[in-house]
């Protein structure tokens, strides 16, 4: 595959990404009450509008301003890596750079948020019933993927290895 067609379908996951993490937080902030649980389907799925000044999944909330500019740097770092490292993928690694691609567009998603508003936006509450998992967002669930689609395509790297050399 030209490496002009690996880039763009690496630019049109990540922009897409981006785009639906950022629409969908306006729609939850235009839509929901803030801290009050709108059931979707009951007792598993609510739709629950909070403001995430930490990380991922609500985690590591208490950072305050330096904090918010130390995970901001971070997020600005970790896109120029990201970009750099799937540039120089394989023409066979498809699942990587989409995965890259999911990664950077979560990350850039949040960055956004952090930058502009000072916290990310999450309002995707999974539990069950009083069960209840960290409220995340869309930026969030596409990290996760991307990370999951890594450890997929090392996993799937290690065992072609392993075939080769019996």
């Amino acid at each position: 595959m030209p490496r002009l067609r690996r880039a763009v379908i690496f630019l049109a996951i990540f922009v897409c990404t981006t785009g639906f993490d950022q629409g969908s937080k306006q729609w939850a902030q235009s839509t929901l009450p803030a801290g009050e649980p709108q059931p979707v389907i009951d007792g598993y799925w609510d739709w629950q509008l909070a403001q995430n000044k930490g990380v991922a999944f609500s985690s590591f909330q208490h950072g305050g301003q330096v904090g918010a500019i130390v995970l901001s740097l971070v997020a600005a770092f970790a896109l120029v890596g990201i970009g750099i490292v799937a540039a120089r993928t394989r023409p066979e690694e498809r699942m990587k750079r989409a995965a890259y691609a999911l990664i950077a567009g979560g990350a850039l998603g949040n960055l956004i948020d952090r930058v502009r508003e000072g916290a990310v936006t999450d309002f995707i509450r999974w539990h069950v019933h009083e069960h209840m998992w960290p409220i995340f967002n869309v930026a969030d669930a596409a990290l996760l993927v991307g990370v999951v689609l890594l450890l997929l395509e090392s996993a799937v790297a290690y065992r072609r290895r392993a075939m080769l050399r019996t």
